[in-house]
């Protein structure tokens, strides 16, 4: 018990018994987000030294999803039109995404990566997964599956 609390009050630090589960959950995803911060903006300058970090994830959206709308990027990673036209810019001068008119309406236009963009990513990409399969070698892929169904789970909750 901390200094001021009684016996029947709870101590406000330690939360309830059953807050302790998301506490840990909080704690786990701030280290795991701090690292998977790191690890883009390494992997961000693989790709191109002059590569934002963010601008990343773009690239693994767009090689995933095949061409979009810069709108319809900007609601999947939950930014504003502004943020993601500078990013798109900043691809676009680096050669590895480009925009083309979209046939269904002329007045917007579709991103897709060129092929420099596709080559670039796909190296990194593939030097990414033999590192999660070095870090992961002692978990058996159903525990690798699970981790992966889980954290599309709380991603998709969190489009919601």
């Amino acid at each position: 018990m901390h200094e001021g609390s009684t016996a029947g009050e709870a101590d406000p630090r330690s939360g309830s018994g059953a807050d302790q589960e998301f506490l840990a959950l909080e704690r786990e995803l701030a280290v795991f987000l701090r690292r998977a911060r790191a690890s883009s903006g390494e992997m961000a300058r693989e790709v191109h030294p002059e590569l934002e970090p963010a601008a990343y994830g773009l690239l693994v959206r767009l090689e995933e999803a095949g061409q979009q709308r810069a709108t319809e990027l900007a609601g999947y990673f939950g930014v504003g039109k502004a943020t993601m036209s500078r990013q798109l810019r900043a691809l676009e001068e680096l050669g590895l995404v480009t925009r083309e008119p979209d046939p269904a309406d002329g007045r917007a236009s579709l991103v897709r990566l060129t092929y420099e963009g596709v080559a670039r990513f796909r190296h990194v990409r593939d030097a990414r997964r033999d590192r999660y399969r070095s870090k992961l070698a002692g978990w058996d892929r159903g525990e690798v599956a699970e981790l992966a169904r889980l954290l599309h789970q709380l991603n998709a909750r969190a489009e919601s």
